[in-house]
């Protein structure tokens, strides 16, 4: 390998942390992303240090390894923005909002949480606000307990013994093996489901978006005030949802020929 060639490889290195980051379904520590990317823990330290300063990465406490930062994400979502994806995307969610009435949104698993990649919202009065490019957690949102349902057994409860529970509202599912017997009637059904866990007073659903392998990559969530809705006149809305999954599907994972 040439000098330049060399140099070249150097400065990709910066893109290469954010694309091992992001296809990872946990935080990589500094001695896992040494290994994959064959350099130096010192020298690779130095650019996490100066990638996590100017908010491109994020380290997770007690030494759980690092994830993509703010700055990464509101990067991916502007790339996004510009593309026809995210249009066609909020027009998938539109006409699901006019059918159903409630806020739909469009969830990606990102290093152990759940990242909102779109959202529209109800024009009901009474609804929760939470902006593209939001993180929430993953053992209590129906998106979230749905990637941790749909994960290989291993994989799962590698993330889940890293993973903190803690209490969102007073039914928030905290005990590690309620969870996982959540997690398994959920793996069985195919639907996630949010029963006040997250917000007290909010219940939600999500059905899986899957890729031409059939691995999960992203989920479609509705969810709505019990006020309004009880969750199972929402999870009568399922069918309407596997339908705005399957369009979602053809917008991210286009068939190739």
């Amino acid at each position: 390998m040439d000098e330049e060639t060399s140099e070249d490889i150097r400065r990709l290195r910066p893109l290469t942390v954010l694309e091992h980051l992001s296809e990872a379904s946990q935080p990589l520590t500094l001695a896992q992303l040494a290994s994959m990317m064959r350099v130096p823990k010192s020298t690779l330290m130095r650019l996490l240090r100066a990638m996590e300063a100017q908010g491109y990465l994020l380290h997770m406490p007690a030494e759980r390894g690092y994830v993509p930062g703010t700055r990464s994400t509101t990067l991916a979502l502007r790339m996004l923005r510009g593309s026809n994806i995210r249009r066609d995307c909020r027009a998938v969610l539109r006409n699901l909002v006019r059918s159903l009435g409630e806020t739909c949104n469009l969830t990606v698993p990102d290093a152990g949480r759940v990242l909102y990649v779109e959202r529209i919202d109800t024009t009901a009065p009474l609804r929760m606000h939470l902006q593209p490019g939001i993180w929430v957690p993953m053992h209590c949102t129906a998106s979230g307990k749905l990637f941790l349902a749909s994960m290989p057994l291993l994989e799962r409860r590698g993330i889940l013994d890293q993973m903190p529970l803690p209490r969102h509202s007073p039914r928030t599912i905290t005990e590690r093996r309620e969870l996982d017997a959540e997690l398994d009637r959920i793996a069985r059904r195919g639907v996630g489901i949010d029963n006040e866990e997250f917000v007290l007073g909010m219940v939600a659903v999500a059905v899986p978006v899957r890729g031409e392998d059939g691995k999960l990559v992203a989920a479609v969530a509705c969810h709505a005030p019990t006020a309004r809705r009880s969750l199972d006149e929402l999870l009568n809305c399922v069918p309407e949802l596997r339908t705005a999954a399957n369009a979602m599907q053809r917008i991210l994972c286009p068939a190739k020929y």
